[in-house]
């Protein structure tokens, strides 16, 4: 017996013995080395195509872990888009209006027409957003106000901001839940583009709204008024690429395709505000929308020069006097 147990161990032994060189040879360093190499070359080039708005990612976490460590000092039970959260509001209004300020030279215009109640903001959308993130944050230091935002289902499953989108009072809603939240007397931003706007419109500025009507039965519904909004030389400022008939097949097909961002380029940027478009229950949701849509164009035209230079929006820095024709 103690026989028949020495030779099973000793086989098993030899077992071992005769399968370990073939595991150190198919997961090895020389093999690992190899596959890493690979892995490298597949996984730099993204990580540079990317890296602007990866560092951007990066920045709004550690603005996210530091509201997260005031909300645990704090103790803070209620939403981030409370009142309570005010002051963390106030700080990072700051710190977006100052990169805005001292980055961009960014203002606003026509902050008279904007009502003193609820309205629906209806904007352009740049590659990469920070005009109007700028806008709000300027808005809210300025003003007081918040403006409150629709944003895209998909940035909600992005670790590690959500802190930062309840802040910014940024939310995935419904045409029920708008309707509602622009009853309460608030102001609302919209962009009926969205990410296919962000992705494909380019430095003409063009806006590719489809048949999109929802926002004007929002605010049809609500009976409030229309404020549309466009920032000069945000295209210049951040570009896209890659648009091409593969690219815009992806986006349809799974609808989510972030194209690289590249910029960052120190451009002069000014949101204006347009004349409130007022309630008018004759007028149906398509023609509110093509309304929308025409008021946009014409703050495009009458201030953004087509195509966008860089150098100029640049230069324009340099002017004290925002463009009036």
């Amino acid at each position: 017996m103690i026989a028949s147990t020495a030779l099973e161990a000793s086989g098993e032994e030899d077992a071992v013995t005769w399968f370990t060189p073939i595991l150190r040879n198919w997961i090895g360093f020389a093999y690992l080395g190899d596959y890493l190499s690979y892995a490298l070359w597949l996984i730099v080039p993204v990580l540079l195509v990317y890296s602007l708005p990866l560092a951007i990612y990066c920045f709004v976490c550690v603005v996210n872990f530091a509201l997260y460590i005031y909300q645990k000092k704090n103790n803070m039970q209620e939403h981030p888009s409370s009142k309570s959260w005010d002051k963390a509001r106030k700080v990072v209004s700051y710190l977006v209006r100052s990169f805005g300020k001292i980055w961009h030279g960014f203002e606003i215009i026509g902050l008279e027409h904007l009502p003193e109640g609820s309205g629906l903001i209806i904007y352009y959308h740049g590659a990469l957003g920070i005009d109007y993130a700028c806008f709000v944050s300027t808005l809210y230091i300025l003003t007081g106000r918040c403006c409150y935002s629709v944003s895209d289902h998909f940035l909600f499953g992005i670790p590690g901001i959500q802190l930062v989108l309840g802040l910014t009072g940024c939310g995935d809603r419904n045409k029920a839940d708008c309707v509602a939240f622009l009853k309460k007397g608030e102001l609302l931003g919209i962009a009926p583009g969205g990410l296919r706007e962000q992705n494909f419109s380019d430095g003409n500025y063009n806006l590719i709204w489809g048949n999109r009507t929802g926002f004007a039965q929002v605010a049809t519904e609500a009976k409030v008024p229309i404020i549309p909004i466009f920032t000069q030389n945000t295209r210049e400022a951040y570009w896209t690429f890659g648009n091409t008939w593969l690219t815009r097949w992806l986006y349809e097909s799974i609808r989510w395709v972030i194209l690289p961002v590249y910029g960052g380029f120190p451009v002069k940027l000014r949101t204006y505000i347009g004349e409130p478009i007022p309630y008018d229950p004759n007028i149906t949701a398509k023609e509110l929308a093509e309304k929308t849509k025409t008021a946009i164009e014409n703050l495009r035209d009458r201030y953004q020069k087509r195509p966008g230079n860089i150098m100029k929006a640049f230069l324009e820095r340099f002017d004290k006097h925002h463009k009036e024709n």
